[in-house]
């Protein structure tokens, strides 16, 4: 079985949902009509993912003030031309922000794409991802732009894509499915990037992540689709606390499946919030030296939003973070930081519970803590820490809200990685 399906299983078992659509190979280019390549030169990545067709178009991107500037100039094209986008070229190891002459240099990157794919430039869209604050090296830049078409125009290759948007990342990120409607069959594909850098301190999105259909659906439907699915995915999920500058997500859909999306919106939605669950997983598995995943389940809430403030308040703890590195069941760090989250709780009746997937203990049940180090539960409890997928249950019992955060561990080598970014 492909690599890459190996690692989705290792995902998918986490959640251990039923599925109405399977898991395939190949990322962005599964869907029919799609062509993606990537080449890399050192540090510098150019990919490019290509439609056959015009394609319908939707993307979120960052809040952060400081905006890099293929953010703006795509933000600008989607708002003229979201019903006839071909082509999303993206760049690593420069983010093309906070620089002079950035914004010419990003339509410069969309320029040499719509002339080698001869195609025109309001319908391609542009990304980058690396360091801030630099010129970018557009000699490099332009030349990975040849050289990605040429491969591009040979074959299609998913792995090559997803390699050349890398920074910090420790693997590629990559999920495509596929189910069936009258006989039919439709897929989406995807390839993000990410593990620095992260928070859902935003309306859209986290990181960059590229996803391709081939459903046919109307603009606004897609954008709603895509709304929800990161809502849900993205925006819950948390390595460091920090919001990019260059956060984006793009999704093209060239309705060659022949399949409409009022055929199976139900399915689409549900398949699409998937792909991007898992790429979330995936980003935070992949944190800049994390080597633990933490899925942060608080229920029992008076409102929605209490539950994605308490779960997110407990992701983003750095003491919580760095008790699941040491591989320290220490329920009062858990306990703190829905607390001071400012969702309605009542330290009295709440439960915290820990699990393995295979295993799990109550830390706190009913308000009452375990507090003797001796007790077989706390025993439990230390060796289910030990774990590199742990999950955190917290019951507040006061109304029927809940909402899934997502995170990682916090060690030295995140420290390490950080200290040495632009050295």
């Amino acid at each position: 079985m492909n690599i890459e399906i190996n690692l989705l299983n290792k995902f998918f078992r986490i959640i251990g949902e039923n599925m109405d659509f399977k898991i395939i190979n190949n990322g962005v280019i599964s869907p029919k009509g799609f062509m993606a390549n990537g080449y890399r030169n050192g540090k510098y990545g150019v990919g490019i993912i290509y439609s056959k067709r015009d394609c319908i178009a939707a993307g979120t991107f960052t809040t952060n003030k400081v905006v890099a500037h293929p953010v703006k100039l795509s933000k600008e094209i989607l708002k003229k031309n979201r019903d006839n986008i071909r082509a999303i070229v993206v760049n690593s190891g420069n983010a093309n922000c906070f620089t002079k002459d950035g914004y010419n240099d990003g339509k410069e990157m969309i320029k040499k794409t719509a002339e080698f794919l001869n195609i025109p430039e309001d319908s391609v869209l542009v990304a980058s991802t690396g360091v801030i604050g630099r010129k970018m090296p557009m000699d490099i830049i332009t030349q990975g732009i040849e050289k990605t078409h040429n491969m591009l125009k040979k074959e299609g290759n998913n792995n090559n894509f997803a390699n050349s948007i890398l920074t910090t990342d420790r693997f590629p990120k990559t999920i495509a499915i596929e189910f069936q409607v009258n006989g039919k069959k439709v897929r989406i594909g995807a390839t993000a990037k990410g593990a620095g850098m992260i928070a859902p301190n935003m309306l859209h999105a986290t990181m960059l992540s590229f996803i391709t259909t081939d459903i046919e659906i109307n603009p606004n439907d897609l954008k709603n689709s895509l709304q929800k699915s990161v809502d849900i995915s993205f925006n819950n999920t948390i390595v460091d606390g920090d919001t990019s500058t260059n956060d984006t997500v793009f999704i093209l859909a060239n309705g060659e499946s022949g399949i409409k999306y009022e055929e199976c919106s139900n399915l689409f939605d549900k398949a699409l919030a998937h792909i991007c669950r898992e790429l979330s997983k995936m980003i935070v598995m992949d944190g800049e030296g994390s080597k633990k995943i933490m899925e942060v389940l608080v229920k029992g809430c008076t409102s929605k939003e209490d539950a994605i403030k308490a779960s997110k308040s407990v992701v983003r703890s750095l003491l919580v973070k760095t008790a699941l590195y040491g591989e320290d069941p220490n329920w009062g760090r858990i306990a703190a930081a829905v607390g001071y989250s400012g969702a309605d709780m009542d330290m009295g009746t709440m439960d915290i519970i820990i699990s393995d997937y295979r295993r799990e203990v109550y830390l706190v049940k009913g308000g009452n803590p375990i507090d003797n180090e001796a007790d077989e539960d706390f025993k439990l409890a230390r060796d289910i820490m030990k774990g590199d997928k742990i999950k955190i249950t917290i019951d507040l019992k006061k109304g029927n809200y809940e909402n899934i955060a997502y995170g990682c561990d916090l060690g030295h080598d995140y420290v390490k990685l950080n200290s040495e970014y632009t050295t």
